[in-house]
């Protein structure tokens, strides 16, 4: 009885072990196999074209916001077809790791290796081991090598350097460098190109701190060539960081590399076009649900794709246009389609069709990356892209699926459903955040070049780095600067988002120019009433006046605390240290305006408890554009109509001091504090340039009190003819700097509630503000 048990027994394991080696060799074969595309028979009336089987793909809806299909593995067509089990559930850890290199089809895998250890020698590199941080002690500085003879340089590369010279992070000083910049233009790596530089590698190799490329930074559009297109540059990059267009998601060295967007010559260096969504086309609904216009390849890297678009184009809501009409040759390589899609190409216009779809589809090219990515950020069309392996630009930092939709080239035939099923909410929600990527880091060389080297500078100071929420919401990384602070909570335009409370008291900040003479010197009576308000937590007086600073006896005792600066400039009255300051939100007065009764401060305050990442002031002015002159004018006039507060007397959040202080170019803080005319005017086109809204004016007597003077001086400045000259000399600088207007017209003014009804003055909360 027990022999037969263990007769069983082995008999059993036996028939097991010989069940597990056949699983084992079907799951050895199983990934071995090449995911490959089968193809039909080339009949004379049919061009070669990817088959789109739709049984053989299974749909996996990972979560909400983003698509990402895989695909079934392909059998072999050298096998005999098996029957496959209809569950794949034992099939799914091999879908998730299908190969992405769908691109990579006329070299052979070894070739591939051989490239990509050519180029990336150091493709281990990361910051803690190819970055000398001991660089960076004195500040993130960038150094821009001198050109060299004979270096030629593009207009898309000038265009670069420009864009890092006029930053706050340049420096002329090599010694002072956190990071440094090639002369030599290495944009264009395509051999076949006129834009394609010469000996790029004897040239980097003799630089005094090249150093095997540390701490060096390297921008590139274009690289490889037909008919391949590898990521090839010509020369070896060492331990250098490439921020490169078309990224591949296997060459891409995480959180080292940066992926930039490919962008035209034509890309604007400063400003840029604004995105096309606006209020009045708020509603999601558009004409078409998805739409593409572009070159369609023959034959080559980038064809399945775009030869495949007819596809699933309706030509109703789904318009996919594709052209053969390109090249020196073209018609001797044509095929049977050309001639019809040429003709239907010719019947849409591209601006119309991509400012009226919801969707815009974004294929691969002969490189990964492609002009329509950005042009359908700028139109809000949400774009479906379909390049398997691409290294989404800045996608350390921004999060797409917000955004995108992030398709699969092999599953184009599911591209049609998967935007169908997408709400009508969360298409608003994506073009918006369209708009908002496309302003913040996209709309202009500038701010591409600045995203990338903010992102250096965040991996350099990782102890204050932005989070994701600074990167994805208005106003965005580049005017959220972590070095105030790290925590959203303590920035203005975050308060909505976090659900906090704008702080409920505010520190006046008063800047005098004029001697202490009496207790009826102005700076004493703006002093006195200011203390009377229950809201003010503290009084900071900045002495900017030639005299000796008076001792604190001359000072008026108030009940709340008050502290007196020495200031060498008047920048610093946007400047001073910021330890000073007790309360998030400031009230800057000035002798030059005065406003006599605490309750309209008290109701102006209230007010920026609303709006507590805008200006909230009382003496408005406007600006215009002289056709003349061909430039920006400035007028005082009372109208409706405004753009800009005094911030003589107004309040905002302290954080604006700080940005003024850190962001604005050393060359405009020089010109304000030489003019000593136009910090005011400074602070509203920063804070206009942060918000993307107007000041908020509040109630104010027409015939407010003006005196403005000048040190040693009894004189008006109003009445200087020169004062209204270098203000709009000003507003011309400030415009170039940003490459636009920043200014917002409103004619919005906010009175309390019964200011001026006929009523009884008792039942009035701010019955003052009825005597102004």
């Amino acid at each position: 009885m027990q022999a037969k048990k263990r007769y069983l027994l082995v008999s059993v394991g036996a028939g097991l072990l010989f069940l597990v080696y056949l699983w084992g060799l079907q799951i050895g074969e199983f990934q071995q196999q090449q995911y490959q595309y089968r193809q039909f028979p080339q009949y004379p009336q049919y061009p070669q074209y990817p088959q789109y089987h739709q049984q053989e793909y299974q749909y996996y809806h990972q979560s909400q916001d983003v698509y990402q299909p895989q695909p079934l593995p392909q059998r072999s067509p050298s096998r005999p077809p098996r029957h496959w089990p209809e569950s794949t559930e034992l099939l799914e850890p091999y879908l998730e790791g299908g190969d992405p290199q769908l691109h990579h089809q006329h070299t052979s895998p070894r070739e591939r290796r051989a490239i990509r250890d050519n180029i990336y020698k150091n493709k281990r590199c990361r910051m803690e081991t190819c970055f000398d941080f001991a660089r960076c002690q004195s500040g993130f500085r960038v150094y821009i090598y001198p050109p060299q003879r004979g270096d030629e340089v593009s207009d898309t590369y000038q265009k670069i350097l420009s864009s890092i010279k006029e930053s706050r992070f340049y420096t002329t000083d090599p010694s002072r460098a956190c990071l440094f910049i090639l002369a030599v233009d290495t944009l264009d790596r395509d051999q076949l190109s006129a834009q394609y530089v010469q000996n790029v590698r004897s040239r980097i190799q003799s630089l005094p701190t090249w150093s095997d490329g540390r701490n060096h930074l390297i921008f590139n559009l274009y690289s490889g060539t037909w008919p391949d297109y590898t990521e090839d540059l010509g020369f070896e990059v060492g331990q250098a960081m490439l921020a490169r267009a078309s990224a591949d998601v296997v060459n891409f060295r995480p959180n080292f590399d940066i992926s930039i967007p490919l962008f035209s010559k034509e890309h604007a260096v400063k400003g840029g076009g604004t995105g096309y969504l606006t209020l009045s086309d708020a509603l999601p609904s558009r004409k078409y649900l998805l739409v593409f216009k572009g070159k369609r390849y023959l034959t080559g890297i980038g064809s399945e794709t775009r030869n495949a678009l007819y596809h699933i184009h309706n030509g109703e809501d789904i318009i996919l246009l594709t052209t053969c009409k390109h090249g020196k040759d073209w018609e001797k390589h044509k095929d049977s389609r050309c001639d019809r899609d040429n003709e239907e190409y010719s019947k849409f216009d591209y601006q119309e069709l991509l400012h009226n779809s919801s969707f815009c589809l974004v294929p691969r090219g002969r490189r990964l990356g492609s002009f329509r990515f950005l042009e359908a950020l700028q139109a809000a069309c949400i774009p479906v892209i379909l390049s398997n392996g691409w290294e989404l630009p800045f996608s350390e930092v921004i999060d797409w699926k917000k955004a995108a939709i992030i398709g699969d080239e092999r599953l184009l035939l599911q591209v049609p459903s998967i935007t169908r099923s997408v709400g009508r909410d969360r298409i608003l929600a994506l073009r918006q955040q369209t708009q908002f990527l496309w302003d913040a880091y996209f709309s202009s060389v500038a701010k591409i070049v600045l995203t990338t080297l903010e992102i250096i500078q965040d991996r350099v100071d990782s102890h204050v780095s932005r989070n994701q929420l600074l990167w994805n919401s208005l106003p965005g990384g580049l005017y959220a600067l972590p070095q105030y602070s790290t925590d959203p909570a303590l920035f203005p335009f975050y308060y909505g988002i976090l659900g906090k409370s704008p702080s409920q008291q505010f520190t006046a900040v008063i800047h005098t120019v004029t001697p202490l003479q009496s207790q009826i010197s102005p700076v004493v009576k703006l002093i006195i009433a200011v203390a009377k308000s229950k809201l003010c937590a503290q009084i900071v007086v900045l002495w900017n006046c030639d005299k000796p600073l008076p001792p604190r006896n001359k000072w008026p005792s108030t009940s709340v605390p008050l502290a007196v600066i020495e200031g060498q400039t008047k920048v610093t009255a946007a400047g001073f240290c910021i330890h000073y300051v007790l309360k998030d939100t400031l009230l800057l007065r000035s002798e030059d305006i005065y406003l006599p009764f605490y309750k309209t401060v008290e109701f102006a305050f209230i007010v920026w408890q609303s709006f507590p990442e805008r200006i909230v002031g009382y003496p408005a002015r406007s600006h215009y554009w002289d056709s003349s002159r061909s430039r920006w004018g400035y007028t005082s006039k009372w109208t409706n109509d405004y753009s800009m507060v005094l911030t003589g007397a107004a309040f905002y959040h302290r954080y604006y001091h700080y940005l003024f202080t850190h962001y604005v170019p050393a060359n405009l803080l020089t010109m304000v504090d030489r003019m000593a005319n136009c910090e005011d005017i400074l602070m509203n086109f920063l804070v206009s340039a942060v918000t993307k809204q107007p000041p908020i004016k509040v109630t104010q007597k027409k015939q407010y009190k003006e005196t403005m003077m000048s040190q040693g001086s009894k004189v008006s400045r109003w009445a200087d003819p020169d004062h209204f000259a270098q203000r709009q000399t000003c507003m011309n600088a400030f415009s170039h700097w940003l490459g636009f207007m920043p200014l917002v017209h409103s004619q919005m003014r906010l009175d309390p509630v019964l200011f001026r009804d006929q009523v009884s003055i008792l039942r009035k909360k701010y019955r003052d503000i009825e005597r102004l």
